[in-house]
């Protein structure tokens, strides 16, 4: 088990490495866009270029960001039961999700998604859009934002076994959102 937990958080690392990139992608989304509706009204200039970018950037926010929130237990989850059971049971809960549900549809988005990459880029596929971007970076997010999501399920996995078996301590409080 040991050695599980130190895959655990060698995944938790790559998800906050992840996480930390996300972040910076929020900031230069936002000089572009600043950029490009300076260009825009200042110059009376713009491109499609400076738009796909922000799409790709948005992106990558979403895909590597996610693994770094399902890291802190930040995530959207369903709360019909969860905040009422012990926090035994909530391992339990998190350990048949992640089995049953969490793992195989992350490893089968992988899956599919890296063939739709896959033909982009042997296809050099370009945006349609007069001066748009090649697609395929846009297109990589998926299956790396799904491999890395699935990576941080294993990773949880791994607790959630460790917390069952006595061989860490793990918080499951989780506050519900405020409606």
């Amino acid at each position: 088990m040991n050695i599980l937990l130190k895959l655990s958080q060698a995944i938790d690392r790559l998800g906050a490495v992840c996480g930390i990139i996300a972040n910076w992608l929020v900031l230069f989304a936002v000089l572009i866009s600043a950029g490009n509706a300076t260009i825009r009204y200042l110059l009376n200039s713009s491109s499609n270029a400076w738009l796909e970018i922000q799409w790709y950037m948005f992106g990558g926010m979403v895909f590597l960001g996610a693994a770094y929130t399902l890291k802190l237990n930040e995530h959207v989850r369903v709360d019909l039961v969860y905040s009422a059971v012990s926090d035994r049971v909530r391992l339990w809960i998190d350990t048949i999700g992640f089995t049953v549900f969490f793992l195989p549809i992350m490893g089968y988005l992988t899956f599919l998604s890296y063939r739709f990459f896959w033909e982009s880029f042997v296809s050099k596929e370009v945006s349609m859009n007069a001066g748009g971007l090649i697609l395929w970076p846009a297109k990589a997010l998926l299956p790396l934002g799904f491999a890395i999501l699935f990576l941080q399920g294993v990773s949880e996995l791994i607790k959630r076994v460790g917390g069952l078996t006595g061989q860490i301590q793990i918080d499951t409080h989780y506050e519900k959102p405020v409606q």
